[in-house]
């Protein structure tokens, strides 16, 4: 069991409220916490490390559901750790959020009628600066009404001076390395945030276009392309199809004419090309499209950019100035007219990408940018989770890994921003190009310029495992906390995060990983499954939750549905189940406190306490060996789920009700009941703690007079096992069920009294038989007892006198009306079954559905039987 004199400075109380009310408990209880430093971590200490960062939250953003369940079980597992006697550090902190921000406060420019140029560059940022102080960090606030249980003395901001030192630092190495280069590269361009966006940042989406089909060219030298996107045949290099396809080998290297324009362009043969799909001619637009790229890299073909950043024609007189879209009607109009439309434009579902952020369809753009060379880098992230220095949980989701990191593509880490990780190069008067570390001056004189585009926040958030610890200065907290132990994180941005995390912090960090564990959580979703947002009716603000119900019954709920990468569904009515668990807790915990129970003094030796008392601490232990092992396999639906059933189930429905006898008779044994139903909840309570911190801790300290569960001590498994008292006690559970299920199958009201005889003599029930008339609100027999009612259970016999109680003909006479009906079904359905030529016709699912309602009746048909069986003659 476990040692409380530590954990009693004081005498415990046994005054509780009579109702259990988390508004006045929660938020006062927290401060505590953090005042009394409890999640302070100590780089000093002894004890060995454990060590947790927050998935950085953007500083724009506020609490939803998704980070509430991320965050419990974050606190779940520190918490436990904390209690083990592990240093246990959570270190909180937000990103800067790049786009999100800078597009937050041009929104509040607009409403001044001004824009960003207005302000120019550093007037603009230290704008943002304002914005971040004034607004940003809500979350903050809101993790503490959440019971985060994080480290705010360490607490982070990427764009924070310690931040910035490590990402300069980092950018220098790499580019040194030759791992970071410029280049002209095809990129996604949103043209309402007016930025490149990684691949990871485009959304894909079915989207209805209309496909038109163009001739090019004259004669026997023409050749038909179909496209969407019309406007961009304006930047045509070429037409390109496959080179074994016979129908245009005689146009391959002949020049063709380009419609509406002065130019002629190359037919080219490329593999790349599906002569299977369409006419087996492509269009080749080098400048506005990733494939058509790369085959004007492989032919030599020049690069015509036809749209400026807000996707604006700026080529080709009649197109000038039209949007994009005004654009693609105005070309078809044109090509119509000229005769080159060779098929009516028909609808066709095709991918477009979207910025994830904005929504707006990205552009793809020949732009100059900054990469990261990502191979090595990559190949490196691979290897440490396929040699097994880092563990993917649950294993299944490891291809999912793979996939990305074996196939990434360089990294375009350039944003065209103002707020942000400004790229530390410098370019001279005379094409000269300097990189800047973070201790170095940058070069002066006239024709010096700096880069003016900022860093992808990726990459800055890429560092967070080890440049929140002090990184790239050897510090103490480097040297105690990294590598940390386990990232807990969504699988949905193991491409965005994860991976970039493991690349950096192998290549910093000399080939440490920056994490042994990659725990992977699924999406929290509705009670119906449904993907949560803010622009459906289903999404929720868990603040609103946790002001109705309690911080830990939101949690609670939400570790229930904690199965590893599954998603996790989630609704008010299971919300209201947890916080009647947090009411239960408390409820039979005043009880208990009342009625004796205590941590005071030594657990009595084993032959001193009831079969009840030895089966309840064998179950505790058990589940103590149950929930470490859900714990260590990150199995936190299993662990809430065995943790709710034996603290429910087996210690207030079965073990207080077993001893309620016991604690009203008083005298030694009660003494001895009381002392094993204190151990009982004490330990309860701590298995409980890491989950529903708020609850625990208010009656932990009330039971025990310890100082906080917060440093309290984690439960072990003393290895007390008690088989035959659990076998006996699952006989007293068989016959307070089958009886109680009798009664109701009766119609008798729960606390209708019954006279009763029980034969008990010879089992190992005669012990409890108060116990058994008490649960089952059974009488003594009196003088006039006649047994109308005999149940043979788990080798004893009930004998029940329902006389006075029911109306025995009334009830004989219903059961044989619900006998008829169960022996109609059943003979409907055997007659369905019988007849071959209905088997033969009739669909699987209709056979099936008939053989479940014969499995029923004839279930129904021998419950009813029973019921008439064990009722009196009339």
């Amino acid at each position: 069991m476990t040692e409380n004199a530590q954990q009693q400075p004081t005498a415990p109380s046994t005054e509780l409220p009579t109702q259990y009310a988390p508004a006045e408990v929660e938020g006062a209880l927290y401060e505590r916490w953090v005042e009394r430093g409890y999640f302070t971590a100590d780089a000093k200490s002894d004890k060995p490390p454990y060590t947790i960062v927050i998935p950085p939250p953007n500083v724009t953003g506020s609490l939803h559901l998704g980070h509430a369940f991320q965050h419990t079980l974050m606190d779940a597992l520190t918490r436990r750790k904390r209690m083990q006697g592990y240093e246990a550090l959570w270190l909180p902190g937000m990103d800067h959020a790049g786009i999100a921000t800078q597009n937050k406060v041009e929104q509040q420019l607009a409403e001044e009628g001004k824009s960003r140029h207005d302000l120019g560059r550093e007037e603009f940022v230290e704008r943002v600066w304002q914005w971040k102080e004034e607004y940003g960090g809500r979350i903050l606030g809101q993790m503490r009404r959440l019971g985060d249980g994080v480290d705010w003395s360490r607490e982070r901001f990427t764009m924070d001076e310690g931040l910035s030192k490590a990402v300069l630092t980092i950018f220098k190495r790499l580019y040194e390395d030759e791992l970071i280069y410029r280049a002209e590269r095809i990129i996604n361009w949103c043209p309402r945030c007016l930025t490149a966006i990684s691949d990871i940042e485009v959304e894909y989406q079915e989207d209805a276009g209309e496909l038109v089909s163009i001739r090019y060219g004259e004669g026997e030298d023409s050749v038909v392309v179909a496209t969407t996107r019309a406007e961009t045949m304006l930047g045509d290099t070429a037409v390109a199809v496959h080179p074994d396809d016979e129908r245009y080998q005689h146009l391959i290297g002949k020049q063709i004419k380009l419609p509406l324009t002065d130019r002629t362009i190359p037919v080219v043969a490329d593999t790349h090309v599906d002569p299977e799909f369409g006419t087996g001619a492509v269009k080749v637009t080098p400048a506005h499209d990733p494939n058509d790229f790369e085959i004007g890299r492989r032919h030599d073909l020049p690069s015509l950019t036809i749209m400026d950043e807000h996707g604006v024609i700026t080529v080709h007189g009649p197109f000038i100035g039209l949007d994009r879209y005004e654009a693609r009607s105005a070309v078809v109009g044109a090509l119509k007219e000229q005769g080159r439309i060779v098929a009516e434009k028909r609808p066709y579902m095709h991918s477009v990408g979207h910025c994830s952020r904005c929504k707006t369809t990205v552009e793809p753009r020949l732009s100059l940018q900054w990469w990261v060379k990502v191979g090595p880098l990559a190949k490196a992230a691979g290897d440490a989770v396929r040699d097994g220095r880092v563990k993917i949980h649950p294993e299944d989701m490891s291809k999912r890994y793979f996939d990305w990191v074996d196939n990434m593509h360089d990294w375009c880490i350039s944003r065209q921003l103002w707020w942000g990780h400004r790229i530390p190069i410098w370019y001279g008067p005379d094409g000269e190009v300097v990189c800047v570390g973070p201790d170095e001056e940058p070069p002066t004189g006239e024709g010096w310029t700096q880069d003016s585009d900022v860093l992808d926040t990726w990459f800055s958030s890429g560092l967070w495992p080890f440049s929140t610890l002090g990184w790239p200065e050897q510090t103490e907290d480097l040297r105690k906390f990294y590598p940390t132990d386990v990232l807990l994180t969504g699988h949905d941005i193991i491409f965005f995060w994860v991976a970039r995390m493991m690349m950096f912090g192998l290549y910093a960090m000399d080939g440490q990983a920056p994490f042994h564990t990659i725990a992977l959580t699924g999406l929290v979703r509705d009670e119906f499954g449904k993907k949560m947002s803010k622009s459906n009716p289903n999404a929720v603000d868990p603040l609103v939750w946790m002001d109705a119900y309690g911080s830990d019954a939101v949690r609670f709920t939400l570790a229930n549905g904690a199965n590893p990468g599954a998603d996790v569904p989630i609704g008010e009515d299971w919300v209201k189940a947890s916080r009647n668990f947090t009411n239960k807790l408390w409820n039979a915990t005043r009880f208990a406190l009342m009625n004796g129970a205590t941590v005071e003094g030594p657990l009595p030796d084993a032959s001193e306490m009831s079969a009840t008392d030895r089966w309840i601490l064998s179950r505790l232990n058990t589940t103590v060996a149950q929930v470490d092992a859900y714990y260590d396999d990150y199995q936190f639906a299993k662990l809430a789920d065995a943790l709710y059933h034996f603290a429910w189930d087996e210690v207030f429905d079965w073990y207080v009700e077993l001893s309620k006898t016991t604690f009203f008779a008083g005298g030694e044994q009660a003494r001895v009941s009381g002392r094993v139903l204190g151990e009982v909840l004490d330990v309860t309570l701590r298995l409980l703690h890491p989950v529903i911190p708020f609850v625990t801790d208010a009656l932990w300290t009330t039971l025990t007079g310890g100082e906080s569960l917060v440093v309290g001590e984690w439960p072990a498994d003393s290895g007390f096992r008690d088989k035959d008292a659990e076998l006996e006690i699952e006989l007293v559970q068989r016959v307070v069920t089958e009886v109680r299920r009798f009664r109701k199958d009766q119609g008798l009201k729960d606390g209708q009294k019954v006279p009763a005889r029980l034969e008990l003599t010879g089992t190992p029930l005669a012990a409890h038989e108060a116990a058994i008339r008490q649960l089952l609100r059974l009488q003594p027999e009196g003088e006039s007892f006649a047994a109308t009612a005999t149940l043979p259970v788990a080798g004893a016999t009930v004998a029940l006198d329902l006389s006075g109680t029911i109306d025995v003909a009334a009830e004989r006479k219903r059961l044989a009306k619900d006998l008829a009906a169960a022996e109609k079904e059943k003979a409907q359905a055997n007659a369905k079954l019988g007849n071959e030529a209905f088997l033969a016709k009739a669909p699987d699912n209709v056979v099936d559905k008939i053989r479940g309602r014969l499995t029923k009746a004839d279930e129904d048909i021998a419950r009813i039987q029973q019921q008439l069986d064990r009722l009196p003659e009339a």
